[in-house]
């Protein structure tokens, strides 16, 4: 009799995935296609996004489905409100249900060896890519009366952080600091929030960030067993099924999780 049918199902809906040619972005484009969601996939490589459209149509369910790419820079606000602008065009206009924020990237190094450019890089790179997103999609939903979800993909990094990521866990603890903001203050418009704290993710991001990950940062992680982006792409819809929030995908993410003071005015 505690058996409910009421939970979040993507058929239908106009799913927005900033950095889905590859890894998590991609993984969930797939899992959405296969749910029957109409995806909208952004990201700067026109042959990743070629290869990851064709990925899409693999995992198609109807041929109502609209499934589609853009090629687009998210690093600062004019262009970010213009990839969404080109997405909503397909539909009519209409600005779509959700916003998967995947975008976003890592090169992990020493503290002393970084100067100005470098960690202005790195916090567009990990906070601002989504911020921007966010920014843009806040607005067209209320101004268009939809009551949509806007999803984070921060780190198991805001937590906690250690040697070889300071340039990138500010940027993500900024991420959780949004989130938890926006949370209290997007229920004025019937938009949910939810923030996910992925581990490690076995990814090409993966790959990149560690030509320049420091040794005593390749040690500490040596026993990291790490997820597959598919992994972590179910894990977050599972989570946004239940309505959760903080959406940790494996069980160090959940200890920590529930050992952080968290600001959550919705739970």
């Amino acid at each position: 009799m505690f058996w409910t049918s009421n939970k979040w199902d993507p058929a239908g809906l106009h799913c927005y995935v900033t950095g889905g040619s590859s890894g998590m972005g991609l993984a969930l484009a797939v899992l959405l296609t296969r749910r029957g969601a109409h995806v909208s996939i952004v990201a700067r490589d026109q042959k990743k996004l070629d290869d990851a459209l064709a990925d899409l149509e693999k995992a198609r369910q109807n041929p109502d489905q609209k499934l589609l790419a853009y090629s687009f820079s998210l690093f600062d606000c004019a262009a970010s409100e213009a990839a969404l602008d080109a997405a909503s065009a397909a539909h009519d206009g209409r600005c779509p249900d959700v916003i998967f924020m995947c975008a976003g990237g890592s090169a992990p190094a020493f503290w002393v060896e970084q100067d100005e450019a470098s960690l202005r890089k790195l916090m567009d790179m990990s906070y601002w890519v989504q911020a921007w997103t966010a920014l843009a999609a806040s607005k067209r939903m209320v101004r268009e009366n939809i009551p949509g979800k806007l999803v984070f993909t921060s780190s198991i990094l805001a937590y906690f952080s250690f040697i070889g990521y300071s340039n990138y866990s500010p940027g993500k603890h900024a991420l959780r600091g949004l989130a938890e903001t926006l949370r209290s203050e997007m229920q004025l418009y019937n938009i949910s929030v939810h923030l996910c704290t992925p581990p490690t993710i076995y990814s090409p991001g993966y790959i990149e960030e560690n030509k320049t990950k420091p040794k005593i940062t390749l040690k500490i992680e040596e026993t990291d067993t790490g997820l597959q982006p598919e992994q972590v792409a179910s894990a977050l819809l599972r989570g946004i099924e239940k309505d959760e929030f903080h959406i940790a995908v494996d069980l160090l993410g959940n200890i920590f999780r529930a050992s952080t003071p968290r600001r959550d005015a919705a739970e």
